[in-house]
Parts: structure tokens; C-alpha cells; sequence
């Protein structure tokens, strides 16, 4: 720990960050706008100055921007000094002269970090009484609205969707004093994480275009957690309605899960939610589609043979209901809402999860100096672990940085001297991905060539895995070249899942981690399944939803809890039961 004095008053503070984040977490009002905690520092805004002292004998001081300024030992500095709080007021009078101070019509208005960073420096009253500057607006699909008018230049728009999300069609353009950030001709934006803008913007240039067509003010929404429901990861989100229809999705902030972000499909696909055909209260199918009152279903139900009654749990409801729904029918009445080899598929990987290989969270995949993955297209299937995956290739090249004392939370500084450097990432998979765009090598067979080479790798690991005949020379030598990278690496990680039906992949991948795991007690594995809750779903004991028409006792009714059974059958095996 070291001494910091914030106004001669004393802190004790962990070394390793920057002043701003450290005066933040000790809770210190520093106004600050280019700084991201998932983004670091690039010293663009110049908002957050604050007056740093050569020792408690030093009165005079000079301004330094915080985001760029290591903590060290006994370091005295001053927040409200008057010649800090004077350039402050004034940086943000600069920031401010070409916006349209449009806040009565803005989408951010209410929740806008320019609004909050405008009152604590103090900057009420405007001084620019000329023509502004103006620019023209962009389309950049159905999700974004563009306001460029409403821009400061602090960059974290280009900083995220290039550095951190590897897009290439939104940049920052100048000539003059003209800064400009979109894209070279009006379109929608490519990349599978842009709605994050809406939230790493502190203006209101990028705002979420789906919650404008609900025309409502962030704080008229009633807010709540939840979890995401478009994949296996469990991203955690906030959930904004009115009315009783929901308006907004939001990032919910979960170190170890998907940290600040969010990707498209997780934030914009919930209008159907909202859709007429959805079922708000239980419905009868018996010959016509009929809503029948809870209370009323429940009188039925006391009165019913239990011994006829099943029930379908699914993949996509919470543990919590699908263990009530097994409770109320009975622990050999309940069946599983997914088919045979789905049921089977998920299983598999809770068995191999539960016989001691650690299971990497994505913050962990964020941290990984050496990733392979086995059949999975992460950017369809998985996108916030295809973020992550990105992210992992930076943490090899590193090295290089710790080795020149260049921070990481110094970004321009590091992504400078990395520039194209990557660290190693292999994709085995039937066809090509986004992300081979960043791997070190990419491989295209079949599913049982995947498993053949992932069985090969595990072999390179560990000369006591059974090895693999009849592989091509050049199969040989990727399977060595992947084998030594993830034994060299501190932290290296297999990702695989369920996307193929494939059991043949998930033990295969499992093998290699068992074979990191007697190299490297740090490697690990991570699983990506069909649906949100697969996992928890094959925690309970049943029998998929099929087996339910060879029951040898007749059954009369079957309770369905939120499932689309065509979705897990084929049209006669569903009619059938």
C-alpha cells in the first residue's frame, strides 16, 4: 500500500492505477469524460486536471491530467486547488462552445454524464455568442440515432467499437477543427456490440434508437435486474418499463460476466416481450386456444388425477420454475423441455464440469494469454465471449509493455507499442468465424476432424492421452504448434459447446484441458450451450420430452412451462405426445 494525501488529508491506496481512478474509488468528485474503466487512459478530454506537488514542502504545485498520472509513494496533490477548479470550468466551457444545449429534447437528458460533469465543475453560464459549428447526421441502422452536434471529441465511441470491439466501419475523421466520428457514407453499423455506444458515449451523440420510438425519459422507467436470456453466458442487465411494456435493456455492471457491455442481440432483442401473440397467463390448448385464470387453474388442479398429469420444463425458464413445476407433478412425471440429443448434449458438459476442470468465467477468458477453440462460431452462438476472446489476444503482447513500465491502464501508450501484435488463438471449426480475423491460425474440417485434432493437441499436452493415427503431415504440425502454445502459457483456456451435437468435440475439448491441467493447474475450460438456463435445466433429474408417448399409464393432461416444443421436435413427434 502507499500514502496518497488528497488536500493534505492522507489515503492509503493500492499501487498500480492512475490518480483519477484511484480519487474515484476513494470517492472524490474529479469530472473526467475520455476515461473508461474498461478502456483506460488517453489523456483526450483534459477535464480531470488536478494540481500534483513535489512534497508537502511544495506550495506552488503544476496541473497535471490525473487519468494520466500514476499513484506513487507519498504523493501529495490537490483537488480544490482554485487554479484546478479554474482550468476545469474552463475545459468544459471549451467542451461546450459548439453544443446545441439541447437537453429538453436529448434522449440522455436525465441520465447524461455531460449533465453531471457540467454541475460539479461549476460551468453554469455560456460565454460563446457567435454562429456554431454544425454537422450532418448519419443513418447507422435501426438500433443507433446520430446527433454529431452533441459531441465533445473525448473519442471513447472509436476507442470501444475499433480498439476494444475490432470494428472497422465507424472512425474518427478531421480536417480544421472539424472532428467528425462516423462512418465514410451513412449505413448501418457492422459490428455485433455498436449498441454499447449508447452507454460509453457521455453526450448524447449515440443514443438507443429503440427506446426513442417508445417516447419516454429514462427516469419515468420503472428499473429492475435480470439476466439476459439470448444465450448460454448469463450477462446481467437492467430492465427499464413503463405502462407495462418493456422499453429499454441496459448493461447491469458484473466483474466476472460481461463486465461494462453488452452485445446487440442481448440489448435490442426484447420487443418480443412486448407482442401480441406472447402468453401473459396460463393457456388451455384442448382443440381451442383458451386463457384460463390462475385461481381457476389451480381449483382444476386439486381436483385432477396426478397420476395423469406431466409436466415440460424448458431450458429457457429459471431453475427456480422448472423445480416447482417438477414439485407439483411429481419427480417421475416431470420431463425435460428439449429433445433426446439436446438432453444428452447438456449432460455431458455437467458431468465434465463437475469432475474438477475449473470453468473459466469471461473475465478469466479476458485474461487468457493463449485460447482454442473447438467448433464453436462465438460471435452466433456466444457474442460477449467472442469480446472477450478478443480481448485475450492482447494480453501475450503485454508483456511488452510491463517490460518497458508502460502501464496497461495506459492505452494510447501500450496500444502503441503492441501496434499489430497479437497473442496466440486457434479456431478449429467447419467454417470460418469473425474472429479469424485476430486468431493466429484457423483450421476448416468436419466435426469428427475436430474432435481428431483437439485428441491430437491433448497428445502434444500429455504423451499419456491416446495419440491419433492417420493425421496429415501439415495436421501434425498445427496440432504440435497449438499443443506447445497452451503449455507455455500461464493462463491458457479451451472454449467448445453445443452448437454441432457433437459429444464427440466436448470430450475432446474436456481431454485438452485435462492435459493443461496436469502441465498448468491454471488452464481451463468453457462451455457454451443452445439456451439460457441448458445448463441448470440438465442439473434436474427427467427424461427429454419425447419419452413422454412410451409411458405405459395413460396421461391426460400435460402442463408446458415456456416452451415451444417445435423448436426441440419434429412436427409428428410433438403432435404425437
Amino acid at each position: 500500500m502507499s500514502t496518497l494525501y488528497i488536500d493534505n488529508i492522507p489515503h492509503e491506496v493500492a499501487p498500480g492505477k492512475n490518480l483519477l481512478e484511484t480519487c474515484l474509488e476513494l470517492g472524490f468528485d474529479v469530472p473526467y469524460f475520455c476515461w473508461h474503466p474498461a478502456l483506460g487512459s488517453v489523456g483526450a478530454c483534459r477535464q480531470c486536471a488536478v494540481k500534483i506537488y513535489k512534497d508537502e514542502e511544495d506550495k506552488k504545485g503544476k496541473l497535471i491530467m490525473s487519468c494520466m498520472e500514476p499513484v506513487t509513494k507519498d504523493q501529495h496533490i490537490s483537488i480544490n486547488d482554485p487554479e484546478a477548479r479554474e482550468f476545469r470550468e474552463n475545459v468544459i466551457g471549451w467542451l461546450m462552445t459548439n453544443h446545441p444545449h439541447d437537453c429538453a429534447v436529448c434522449d440522455e437528458g436525465g441520465s447524461c454524464h455531460l449533465q453531471d460533469m457540467t454541475v460539479m465543475t461549476g460551468h453554469a453560464y455560456r460565454k460563446f455568442n457567435f454562429l456554431k459549428r454544425t454537422y450532418k447526421n448519419q443513418y447507422l441502422g435501426p438500433f443507433l440515432n446520430h446527433e454529431m452536434n452533441r459531441c465533445i471529441q473525448c473519442y471513447r465511441c472509436v476507442r470501444f467499437y475499433k480498439d476494444y470491439a475490432g470494428g472497422n466501419d465507424l472512425d474518427v475523421f478531421a480536417s480544421r477543427n472539424r472532428v467528425y466520428f462516423g462512418r465514410v457514407e451513412d449505413g448501418v453499423l457492422e459490428n455485433e456490440f455498436s449498441g454499447n455506444l449508447a452507454e460509453v458515449c457521455p453526450t448524447g451523440v449515440f443514443t438507443d434508437k429503440t427506446l426513442k420510438q417508445h417516447y419516454t425519459r429514462k427516469w419515468d422507467l420503472t428499473m429492475a435486474p435480470s439476466i439476459c436470456q439470448h444465450c448460454s453466458l448469463g450477462c446481467n442487465t437492467i430492465a427499464g418499463e413503463r405502462y407495462g411494456s418493456l422499453r429499454m435493456i441496459s448493461n447491469r455492471y458484473n466483474g466476472e460476466v460481461n463486465g461494462y457491455f453488452l452485445c446487440d442481440r442481448g440489448r435490442f432483442g426484447y420487443e418480443f416481450v412486448n407482442g401480441d401473440t406472447r402468453i401473459r397467463i396460463p393457456h388451455r390448448q384442448n382443440g381451442v386456444s383458451s386463457e384460463i385464470a390462475f385461481d381457476k387453474l389451480v381449483g382444476e388442479f386439486e381436483t385432477m388425477d396426478k397420476m395423469k398429469i406431466v409436466g415440460v420444463g424448458s431450458a429457457r425458464a429459471s431453475l427456480e420454475s422448472n423445480y416447482v413445476l417438477k414439485k407439483l407433478v411429481g419427480e417421475n412425471n416431470f420431463y425435460h423441455g428439449v429433445s433426446p440429443r439436446e438432453h444428452e448434449l447438456a449432460s455431458l458438459v455437467t458431468k465434465i464440469l463437475s469432475s474438477g476442470i475449473r470453468s473459466f468465467s469471461m473475465k478469466e477468458v479476458e485474461k487468457s494469454d493463449a485460447v482454442l477453440i473447438l467448433g464453436e462460431d462465438l460471435t452466433n452462438t456466444a457474442p460477449m465471449l467472442a469480446l472477450a476472446v478478443q480481448q485475450s489476444v492482447r494480453q501475450q503482447p503485454l508483456s511488452m509493455a510491463m517490460k518497458a513500465k508502460i502501464p496497461e491502464w495506459n492505452d494510447a501508450a501500450v496500444r502503441e507499442l503492441i501496434q499489430d501484435d497479437k497473442g496466440p488463438l486457434f479456431i478449429v471449426s467447419v467454417a470460418s468465424t469473425k474472429l479469424d480475423t485476430v486468431a493466429t491460425a484457423s483450421r476448416q474440417v468436419s466435426p469428427d476432424g475436430i474432435a481428431r485434432m483437439a485428441s491430437a493437441i491433448a497428445h502434444v499436452i500429455d504423451r499419456d492421452a491416446p495419440p491419433v493415427s492417420d493425421l496429415r503431415d501439415d495436421e501434425l504440425r498445427l496440432a504440435e504448434t497449438i499443443g506447445n502454445s497452451l503449455m507455455e502459457a500461464a493462463c491458457p483456456v479451451v472454449i467448445s459447446g453445443t452448437s454441432l451435437g457433437s459429444s464427440s468435440i466436448i470430450e475432446a475439448a474436456a481431454n485438452v484441458a485435462i492435459a493443461l491441467k496436469r502441465k498448468n493447474d491454471k488452464g481451463g475450460v468453457v462451455y457454451t450451450l443452445g439456451e439460457c438456463n441448458s445448463l441448470g435445466l440438465s442439473l434436474l433429474d427427467g427424461e427429454p420430452f419425447e419419452q413422454i408417448q412410451n409411458r405405459a399409464d395413460a396421461v391426460d393432461t400435460i402442463i408446458i412451462l415456456e416452451n415451444d416444443l417445435y423448436r426441440h421436435g419434429g412436427e409428428k413427434e410433438v403432435n404425437d405426445i
